[in-house]
């Protein structure tokens, strides 16, 4: 039989393992890479209000099903709350927003991207700075409202499902505790210096898809006040690689799939996207998936370090580190 390539969530509706992430693509290159991306079989792109690159993905999209005469329902399209639209009228606003960039009807997954909400001057001002430098946040944030209201668009039939990313287990314990509609994913950094295998064990237990984001070690990023992690070349992830004789990136992403976690590797680069694709013509061993597991460093491996870089996060009542 041939291998599953989505995974089922909570209400049922289907979820690709494999996507194209769209962070830090550039609106002129991200058209490209969603373009090929779907070309070569993803059908999975995950973007953001806060990437600033949602009319690219559209267009990307929009050129591949005209191209293609597939239809919508055969994308699973991905999109995020931005921190400056967490208030009552907020989710909606910006959810609306996002739509009309992307050209879409509805969202299959709608995120909240971080549980610390912010105060913008204007819409695009997604990481609001006051005059020390500090970031703006909403020390008034509800999370508890906040998705309620996320809620709602479900309701109102903008978006298949919801979910949240960079939650801890305390915040996502608070949001099931009132839930209506449960959150279906949950995305966080993971890779394998980096498994957050308690996390991972809490969202299985409570029937939560996780999403990692950053799979490759994100080698295209500035370093934070810790380094950006070497994935591609570490040793037991080549030794794996060199013995399917594919690439490092292909075992890194394969490895979270044989997990059941969807994974969302970046890149514009249009070989790049077709090579960390193709990952259906090989599988990895027990013994090769137990030397991949060994590779964890626990909090240690963490390497988006968002409290040396986004200043006055560590003062919000939520943030989650």
């Amino acid at each position: 039989m041939p291998e599953e390539r989505s995974i089922k969530l909570i209400n049922g509706n289907m979820m690709p393992l494999l996507g194209l992430g769209c962070w830090q693509s550039p609106v002129d290159e991200v058209s490209a890479a969603v373009e090929a991306a779907l070309e070569c079989g993803y059908r999975h792109i995950d973007t953001a209000y806060n990437y600033l690159n949602e009319e690219g993905v559209g267009e990307g999209l929009h050129n591949w099903l005209k191209k293609s005469k597939a239809k919508r329902s055969e994308v699973f399209v991905v999109s995020k709350l931005p921190m400056i639209g967490m208030y009552e009228g907020g989710v909606k606003n910006y959810l609306v927003k996002s739509l009309e960039k992307l050209k879409l009807d509805y969202l299959d997954l709608y995120l909240i991207h971080c549980p610390i909400g912010m105060k913008g001057s204007h819409d695009r001002d997604t990481f609001p700075k006051d005059s020390d430098g500090r970031f703006i946040v909403d020390y008034a944030t509800d999370l508890i409202a906040v998705w309620k209201e996320m809620e709602k668009m479900v309701d109102l039939g903008l978006v298949k499902s919801i979910g949240i990313s960079n939650f801890s287990m305390k915040q996502i314990r608070k949001i099931c505790a009132v839930a209506r509609i449960p959150p279906s994913v949950h995305q966080v950094e993971m890779h394998v210096e980096f498994q957050q295998d308690e996390m991972h064990k809490f969202c299985e237990a409570n029937n939560i898809i996780m999403t990692a984001y950053a799979p490759l070690g994100s080698p295209g990023r500035p370093a934070t006040s810790k380094s950006v992690p070497e994935l591609l070349k570490n040793p037991v992830v080549k030794l794996v690689a060199d013995n399917h004789k594919v690439t490092t990136a292909q075992v890194l992403v394969r490895y979270w799939i044989q997990r059941g976690v969807t994974v969302i590797p970046k890149s514009v680069n249009k070989q790049r996207i077709v090579t960390n694709g193709d990952v259906w013509s090989f599988k990895l061993s027990d013994v090769e998936i137990d030397a991949l597991l060994t590779l964890d460093k626990g909090e240690e491996g963490r390497s988006f370090d968002f409290l040396s870089v986004l200043t006055g996060f560590s003062d919000h009542p939520e943030c989650p580190l």
